[in-house]
């Protein structure tokens, strides 16, 4: 793993778009020289350009979701994902070096460049594609210290996620621990941890150790490990670092305390509200059309209202009014309890369920962050019912509240809807993870993952 901007990627992910990038720019640089030869002497001219649109269209990659893992997609939406990356970079390169005549060559050799350049590109994908699973490049070996149910569960996160991470095996610590991991994988607990994990050609080790009292845990051996060069990571840190998540059944108030981040300093929310104003007044004039198209849709299926406001609770668990176009029927909640919604809601209107799919829903909380009672990035607002609900069940729930509710937000593109106690602790973990690491890098990311989410209706209700 490598942190970028308080952020975590897998090297996995940053080698592809940094090899996709000097790809794209090579290829068109080598197809110029092959073409016309005279025109490679203005090259130092026209990298910038060039550059520009190697990034852009990487950019759009990451959007459509090609950096990650392609656990649980099928061959048709991966290959709908690469078609849509191809139209996107002959879009760009077209609006480049055709209607904006940005370039240092005859517009024929720039859009001959482009074309090879994405066509290396789409080569490289399939190779990758073919050879994905038996490449080995960044693939990273993990030894497990204990047995015990918190190793059980490091397994169980490697085994959905898809990790490029392989479990060498386990590390037993201690007589009296409980095993629930397969007793073929535990590792030989007679010899030195450091002998092991150099025999084992260990990368990292996890310790999952639920009881650390009496000396249970091999301080000393553990010292050795990370003196040799491997990589010693607790429970909680494997967890932040792999899944982008702050576990809730490790965690312990000291580590929010101690830990790094968790950082709310008068620049950063100056730099947040200066963009959150920029790109919400920008995001409402492009969507205007679609919101009035909208309105109107909503009132010939059900009348008005076209909007509904709804009680939420904000930063330092201040209440304001988030406004929404309005999904559901006029008499949804008539009994006045509230009530989470659920798959295939019979409340949702027709047209509600085609705003929800594609989050257009949402839209009108933009005039919320013009306001200043939301941010575009964060996590999501709450209603007080629920949010005394949630925090007597779910420990640290209040900690969300420590910055401005989102539009969107980490736990959004990371974690299907849900609508539970269950749903929302496991949307705390990724919330906790945004409080801890926010920044305005964090914040561009997840746009790009919001887009990927639109486009694809994943985890709508």
């Amino acid at each position: 793993m490598v942190q970028l901007f308080n952020h975590w990627f897998s090297w996995n992910s940053v080698a592809r778009a940094f090899l996709e990038t000097v790809l794209l720019i090579l290829s068109a640089v080598l197809a110029v020289a092959f073409i016309s030869p005279g025109a490679l002497r203005d090259l130092l001219a026209g990298l910038p350009p060039l550059v520009m649109f190697a990034v852009t269209v990487v950019s759009i990659n990451a959007a459509l979701g090609l950096y990650q893992s392609g656990e649980g997609r099928s061959a048709v939406q991966i290959g709908t994902r690469i078609l849509v990356s191809l139209l996107g970079a002959g879009l760009v390169a077209y609006l480049m070096f055709d209607l904006l005549a940005v370039g240092w060559a005859r517009h024929e050799l720039l859009e001959f460049a482009a074309i090879v350049a994405v066509l290396a590109q789409a080569l490289m994908r399939v190779v990758s594609a073919r050879n994905g699973s038996r490449s080995r490049v960044f693939q990273s070996r993990v030894m497990v210290l204990g047995a015990g149910a918190e190793a059980a569960k490091v397994q169980e996160s490697l085994a959905k996620a898809g990790s490029k991470c392989t479990i060498v095996g386990y590390f037993p610590c201690g007589p009296a621990e409980s095993t629930c991991v397969p007793r073929e994988r535990l590792l030989k607990s007679d010899l030195p941890l450091r002998e092991v994990a150099t025999e084992n050609r260990i990368d990292r080790i996890v310790v999952a150790v639920g009881d650390r009292r009496g000396g249970a845990l091999p301080l000393d051996d553990l010292l050795d490990c990370k003196l040799a060069g491997i990589k010693v990571l607790d429970y909680s840190t494997y967890f932040e670092q792999t899944f982008g998540q702050v576990r809730l059944d490790s965690l312990r108030a000291s580590w929010l305390i101690f830990g790094e981040g968790f950082r709310q300093g008068v620049l950063r929310t100056a730099i947040k509200r200066v963009f959150d104003v920029i790109a919400s007044s920008v995001l409402l004039l492009a969507a205007a059309p679609v919101m009035i198209v909208t309105a109107i849709l909503i009132v010939l299926e059900s009348g008005f209202p076209v909007l509904y406001r709804q009680e939420r609770v904000g930063q330092g668990g201040r209440i304001f009014s988030v406004i929404k176009f309005r999904s559901m029927r006029t008499d949804a909640e008539r009994d006045g309890k509230p009530r989470w919604a659920s798959a295939s809601d019979s409340r949702v209107t027709s047209v509600g369920r085609w705003i929800r799919k594609l989050r257009i829903d949402e839209l009108p909380q933009l005039f919320n962050v013009l306001k200043g009672d939301m941010s575009l990035v964060g996590p999501r607002p709450e209603r007080p019912f629920f949010v005394g609900q949630l925090s007597e069940e779910i420990p640290f729930y209040g900690a969300r509240h420590s910055i401005k509710p989102g539009v969107t937000g980490w736990a959004q593109v990371r974690y299907p809807y849900g609508a539970s106690i269950e749903d929302s602790a496991q949307k705390l973990q990724y919330d906790l993870y945004y409080v801890k690491n926010h920044s305005l890098f964090l914040d561009l990311l997840i746009f790009l993952e919001t887009i990927e989410v639109v486009l694809t209706g994943r985890g709508a209700q």
